[in-house]
């Protein structure tokens, strides 16, 4: 199992372990971002309703990233399922505008993008 990524310790590509390489560690994690992004945008669900709206997903990957994003204060399960918690709607609002600034930019360096 995956260690949740600590500020002030080591994380991937990191070895002060700043806060900022300690959340990109957590949300470089492979669905980390998109289970996120998916309960901000579509609200609460339940485990099989968010599989299915991640798509490929797989329930061992999806298990693993809620507890972490769990244990990072990130998300929470309640009586109507898995959702974000007020930190994690924060975050996803500072993503909002990057992304549109991605879309711009894949603009500026290639072809049309498929998104």
């Amino acid at each position: 199992m995956t260690k949740l990524p600590i500020p002030g310790k080591p994380v991937r590509g990191s070895q002060s372990g700043a806060p900022i390489m300690a959340l990109f560690d957590l949300l470089g994690r492979r669905w980390a971002m998109g289970i996120l992004w998916t309960l901000c945008k579509d609200g609460p669900c339940t485990f099989r309703e968010l599989q299915e709206r991640c798509g490929s997903i797989s329930p061992t990957v999806l298990n693993t990233r809620l507890k972490e994003l769990r244990q990072a204060g990130l998300v929470e399960h309640s009586g109507e399922g898995y959702r974000a918690k007020p930190k994690g709607i924060e975050l996803y609002e500072l993503l909002v505008p990057l992304g549109a600034w991605s879309k711009e930019w894949a603009r500026m360096i290639g072809p049309e993008p498929n998104v």
